[in-house]
């Protein structure tokens, strides 16, 4: 049994002794404690339970390791039944960057990495390409990911490419979060607009979950709900040959690609497919690919898409 008070060394060597004794599948339980705190400002008995399929007892046991571990970390709150981040949190057993949660949000994955995480552990090499850092700092991005959780208004400090020189300070109310295959947005409500908008994760300079609950939610927001059905087609000047192909790649029996999609997310499909999405289709077809065949019925609503 792990015994915290029998660690009297320097806070590195503490830590790093810690790590070396405590047994991996605990050690999962402590990391997801770590993040689940941090980035919904909440974590429970029950929810370590159904995460790792284990009994209260146990998850109990578990959060007691954690606060006997770092008793600076988390205070029970009796309003929500669970420990909240103190003021003083820091991370300790994971990596709580935005790089490597938003994945793992994205994945619904409890962990963050694996006890081989520098080895491969299927034998098999794969090379990813890493693009420039577009995201917050993980302090902005868990009050967002607080105020989706837990459903409460944001006070947000947004850069606009419209508005360059000013922090434009406005409140709004967060549903989701989205990756588009190129950046990671946050889909909300804004109150200035009176409707609900797209926020590039980058651009936000600051950012406070209030107390304040949300009017909104995503069952409101008729883009985020309504799923719509795009259908492309091979370019008409590819040969035919190369139409084939593009058929084949994308599993279609047929001359038409149909991809199912939230209207709010059209315009982003397309970016990511590199559709040709001109009227005349004029565009390059070796690198614009695939043209739309419904542009009437989707264009509403990703005009920006189109030229």
């Amino acid at each position: 049994m792990y015994n915290p008070v029998k660690f009297k060394y320097s806070e590195r060597n503490f830590f790093k002794t810690m790590l070396n004794e405590i047994k991996w599948a605990t050690r999962q339980r402590l990391q997801y404690i770590e993040l689940r705190a941090y980035y919904t400002g909440v974590v429970t008995r029950s929810d370590v339970a159904r995460a790792f399929a284990i009994s209260d007892a146990a998850a109990t046991k578990d959060l007691k390791l954690y606060s006997d571990i770092v008793p600076e970390n988390l205070l029970y709150k009796h309003a929500v039944f669970g420990f909240v981040p103190s003021s003083e949190f820091k991370e300790v057993f994971a990596d709580l960057s935005p790089a490597t949660v938003l994945p793992m949000l994205e994945a619904n994955l409890t962990v963050v990495a694996g006890p081989n995480r520098d080895e491969s552990v299927f034998g098999i090499p794969v090379e990813s390409m890493v693009l420039p850092n577009r995201l917050p700092d993980k302090v902005v991005l868990s009050q967002i990911s607080r105020a989706i959780h837990n459903k409460k208004k944001l006070k947000v400090s947004y850069r606009s490419l419209s508005n360059k020189d000013s922090k434009n300070i406005r409140i709004i109310e967060p549903h989701s979060l989205v990756n588009t295959g190129f950046r990671w947005h946050v889909r909300a409500y804004n109150e200035d607009t009176f409707d609900f908008r797209d926020f590039v994760l980058s651009r936000f300079v600051s950012a406070e979950c209030l107390d304040t609950d949300a009017e909104s939610s995503d069952q409101y927001d008729d883009d985020w709900s309504e799923i719509i059905s795009v259908q492309l087609t091979p370019h008409p000047n590819l040969d035919e040959e190369k139409q084939n192909s593009l058929l084949i790649d994308y599993g279609s029996d047929n001359e038409v690609i149909t991809i199912e999609v939230r209207r709010a997310l059209i315009a982003y499909l397309l970016q990511q497919l590199s559709v040709d999405t001109t009227a005349d289709h004029v565009l390059n077809p070796n690198k614009y690919q695939l043209i739309v065949l419904n542009r009437d019925e989707i264009e509403p609503f990703a005009a920006w898409a189109f030229s």
